[in-house]
């Protein structure tokens, strides 16, 4: 007797529904998709009881005849794909034709549509993946989608949902993604009792940010101007037609400033071409940009949209279309680093009293770090019009890992670590907390995310962000326990913190220098011979080369110890050994390929470290002078390179506040 025999079409269907339909929220991603590509303005979303009981999708887009309506719930049926050519060029969000059969299969589903051809709409009804009946409808042009019971004939799925508020919030997290990512289009969700989020249409993706999280939320982020660059640069085919090297990528969207900060990548967003993906080398490219300016434990917030030819992009590689692979990763990968990077250093934000004393330092909130959950939907602020919902992890969706870096400089052989990451927004971005440390923390606790922490809307704004012009007039007044320099200026009350200012300083000195080829090393008196691990070793034969152009002298003495004969100017001979196992252990660390540039600035930082004014070092005015406008002249005084804030400002206003005066 044969082993091997085919599934029968229901059983199929529920493995396929498996994939596609993990709870309500999955259901709601791909009728909203579905609604999307039909080209609707306005798309209503109403549940009951967190989409348990009931989903509708309600939209006005071109609609369906009868018989497509029917053909809709066949197996791969679609209108957006006719060859296998197409997959390589896919300008839908969706495109297997899985979406509605495999709903069907564990719903009772009623789909009612209308074309504009047609003089009356189509009513089609299923249950359990059975057709239970077809007839005419009377109804506007578009489509509705009401998915009741969802589960009912797989009781074991249906166990592993949550609250209905928890449910409800991945619904809210996902209709959000959407809204931001079509500010162009009216989208509404509700319940029985509550209008969860009605979006008119915006003309710019400012405006939505706004219409979703209010102006404190928009004021804490960095706009990330539309940057266009052609991928010929990344071109290394000769044979490519003209119409192939015109091909450009542009990266758009808002970043958070350094001071607002993040416990973990909850509030990092990635849309390729208006899809919202989770994707390991834009998540790496994003970290990149924030390296030497926020800590190795903390995370920015970021909307990052890219847009780029369809051809460019291969989006057929999951079945739930939330994993992306691309035709030039590396390109890909540096552009929009550098792009962030560059909308960084032209605002070159620094903390005021208010945001760091907000920073998060609290441990990490259960139900972030392990896949759990914690919590439901917590009351909306006055005037919020999205409810802070539960984080839910990213493998509720079914995430996996995107597209990796395909070139920089080869560390290790391992291979890279999964990175942990959630996708939906939730109803609140969290960004840092400038005026409220105390409620800051308790939206940390409470497992909120984007706007978690900032006022609600109608409280008081905190005072404009300082400038990094306005260090250029600081008089200095004195140190405080010969670590700090204090100063004033017609802005306010300035504290610098004297090591980390130098090490910015010297850290950009440093990189200058490097890419001129001109590092300055000083000998040691005496060789110093110092012994490696193994791991070391391995790394310092990787890296030799560089070292050396960073002013280090070291030779390999046998196989584990090696040579110090000469260290980078500035470096005091007796932390010459501790500067180099830091670089070796640091890069160790990295576990991953790292780029030449990230290399270098790794290098650089420590280097800047070991060879900055010291702390509890009493400094002469002159020298307090000379530093305040060294660092003014910085691209990054905010922070030093390893993220710590290196100026914080007590503005005029907040003083007057201190007093009563205001």
């Amino acid at each position: 007797m044969s082993r091997i025999r085919i599934l029968p079409e229901s059983v199929a269907n529920r493995i396929a529904a498996g994939e596609v339909v993990a709870r309500p929220a999955s259901a709601v991603k791909e009728l909203l998709e579905n609604a999307l590509d039909a080209g609707a303005k306005t798309v209503r979303i109403e549940v009951e009881q967190g989409g348990k009981r009931m989903i509708r999708v309600t939209d006005d887009g071109h609609g369906m005849t009868h018989d497509d309506a029917l053909l809709a719930f066949e197996r791969h049926a679609t209108s957006k794909l006719k060859t296998a050519d197409d997959l390589l060029s896919i300008a839908t969000l969706g495109f297997r034709g899985e979406a509605l059969p495999s709903i069907a299969a564990v719903s009772r589903l009623l789909l009612e549509t209308r074309d504009e051809s047609g003089g009356e709409g189509t009513r089609v009804e299923f249950a359990g993946g059975k057709l239970v009946g077809v007839k005419p409808a009377g109804m506007p042009l578009g489509t509705t989608v009401s998915v009741a019971d969802i589960f009912y004939c797989v009781p074991a799925r249906r166990k592993f949902l949550k609250s209905d508020t928890t449910e409800l919030g991945h619904i809210a997290s996902l209709v959000t993604h959407y809204a931001l990512a079509n500010p162009g289009k009216q989208f509404i969700l509700s319940t029985p009792t509550q209008e969860i989020i009605s979006c008119a249409p915006a003309e710019k993706l400012a405006d939505r940010v706004y219409q979703l999280f209010g102006r404190q939320a928009l004021d804490e982020l960095v706009e990330i101007p539309s940057v266009s660059a052609p991928f010929r640069a990344a071109i290394t085919e000769p044979q490519l037609d003209p119409e192939e090297q015109k091909a450009s990528l542009t990266v758009t969207g808002f970043t958070s400033r350094p001071e607002a900060q993040r416990l973990n990548r909850n509030g990092i967003y990635i849309f390729v071409n208006r899809r919202l993906v989770r994707d390991r080398l834009i998540l790496h490219a994003i970290h990149e940009a924030y390296r030497n300016i926020l800590p190795p434990a903390v995370f920015p917030a970021t909307l990052l949209f890219l847009d780029m030819p369809y051809e460019e992009v291969d989006v057929n590689v999951h079945p739930a279309k939330i994993e992306v692979r691309f035709r030039r990763s590396q390109f890909v990968h540096d552009f929009t680093r550098d792009t962030i990077r560059q909308a960084l250093m032209n605002v070159r934000p620094i903390a005021s009293f208010a945001a760091a004393a907000a920073t998060p330092t609290a441990p990490q909130a259960p139900g972030f770090g392990n896949g759990g959950f914690s919590g439901g939907i917590t009351p909306r602020p006055e005037g919020s019009r999205v409810p802070r919902a539960v984080v839910p992890p990213m493998e509720d969706f079914g995430l996996g890992s995107g597209a990796v870096s395909d070139g920089g400089f080869d560390l290790s052989n391992a291979p890279l670590q999964a990175v942990e990451q959630r996708i939906p927004f939730s109803s609140s971005m969290a960004l840092g907390a400038a005026a409220a440390p105390a409620a800051a923390a308790a939206q940390i606790a409470a497992g909120s995310n984007w706007a978690g922490n900032l006022a609600a809307p109608g409280a008081d704004a905190p005072a404009t962000l300082p400038r990094p012009e306005q260090i250029a007039d600081l008089k200095p007044l004195g140190q405080v326990n010969a670590s700090f320099i204090v100063a004033v200026n017609g802005e306010g009350l300035w504290i610098v913190d004297e090591h980390v200012a130098h090490e910015r300083v010297l850290f950009e000195q440093h990189l200058e220098a490097r890419r001129a080829g001109k590092i300055e090393a000083q000998r040691m008196l005496m060789p110093l011979v110092i012994e490696l691990s193994p791991r070391q070793i391995v790394t310092f034969e990787k890296i030799a080369e560089e070292l050396g152009a960073n002013g280090f002298e070291v030779e390999l003495m046998g196989p584990k110890s090696v040579a110090i004969q000469a260290v980078p100017a500035g470096v005091a001979a007796p932390d010459a050994e501790t500067l180099l196992r830091e670089i070796l252990d640091g890069i160790e660390r990295e576990n991953a390929a790292i780029s030449i540039e990230t290399l270098q600035a790794k290098i650089a930082a420590s280097t800047a470290c070991h060879a900055a004014i010291k702390v509890n070092m009493p400094l002469e005015p002159t020298k307090m002078e000379w530093l305040l406008d060294a660092l003014a002249k910085t691209d990054c005084p905010m922070s030093c390179p390893h993220g710590r804030p290196v100026v914080l400002r007590y503005s005029v206003k907040e003083i007057e506040k201190a007093f009563h005066r205001i």
